[in-house]
């Protein structure tokens, strides 16, 4: 079996019995470092997150594991860039796109490619980017995996520069892709998009439409901070349709469930938008 990102139980394939107290032992704790992430990222609490995962990434380095390390590195990135530290971020990935001694799996390489790419959209660097981007699809190659994330990544920049056709084209192609691959993330990230590039041509119906269908998948998969995401979207859908107490109970809502996850970045974006909200219903 292999190491599976985060937000899912982590198992890996069985090895040699001998030597026992080596390899092994090294193996086994290598797995209880990763569920411990697994469970400190359920809790919100990163910093310990990327202890558990750097120490399951040495054990995994030590065994020279590339399936370990990819996995435990991918996962270090997510939560130094959730932390807001992208230079850590990206030094974790240094440990499968610097390492040629290893042979990884096309669907790792395209994974931590990506993985870079949204480092870059994070910091507003849509030319490195696009770069990454293309270093993705050209290791995914055909009858990829993860063709739905190359197109929700190519949405996002699309979206990020204006470009609203071609991030919905982008994420309708992610919605086929992500369909066909049975990808319930990908397929809520691309109707998050087109929910989102409705707002921005001003169709609140259409955003809501596609909204509402993204909030159910990422409450079927157990996604909180995706759900704030939709949350605060629907939100906005709704302050455009001019119903602001719909819109200010979905704000609320976001808020509700940012707080339980301790997600500070949803939180805070959540209460700018209430008080944006009460300001306008007062008229101050």
């Amino acid at each position: 079996m292999k190491f599976l990102p985060l937000f899912l139980v982590v198992l890996l394939a069985g090895c040699s019995q001998a030597p026992k107290a080596t390899t092994a032992a090294r193996q086994e704790a290598a797995i209880e470092a990763n569920r411990r992430g697994e469970a400190y990222v359920r809790h919100g609490e990163l910093e310990n997150a990327a202890r558990s995962y750097r120490e399951a990434l040495r054990l995994s380095q030590s065994l020279e594991d590339p399936e370990g390390i990819a996995a435990n590195a991918i996962n270090l990135s997510i939560v130094r860039q959730r932390q807001g530290r992208f230079a850590d971020a990206r030094a974790a990935l240094s440990a499968v796109m610097a390492q040629g001694n290893l042979r990884f799996s096309p669907v790792r390489l395209t994974e931590a490619a990506l993985r870079h790419a949204l480092l870059d959209l994070d910091e507003r660097k849509f030319s490195a980017a696009e770069d990454w981007v293309a270093k993705a699809s050209g290791h995914c190659g055909e009858r990829c995996p993860l063709t739905g994330a190359i197109h929700n990544v190519r949405a996002q920049l699309a979206l990020q520069a204006g470009r609203l056709d071609a991030a919905a084209a982008s994420a309708r192609a992610a919605q086929d892709a992500s369909r066909s691959a049975g990808d319930r993330a990908e397929l809520a990230n691309a109707l998050r998009i087109l929910g989102i590039t409705a707002l921005r041509h001003g169709d609140a119906a259409a955003a809501r439409a596609q909204l509402e269908q993204a909030l159910a998948l990422d409450r079927e998969i157990g996604a909180p901070r995706k759900i704030a995401f939709d949350l605060l979207a629907l939100g906005r859908a709704a302050a455009l349709a001019g119903e602001r107490d719909a819109a200010r109970a979905y704000y609320g809502r976001a808020l509700a469930v940012s707080e339980a996850d301790r997600d500070a970045v949803a939180a805070a974006e959540a209460r700018l938008l209430l008080e944006a909200v009460d300001k306008a219903a007062t008229g101050k």
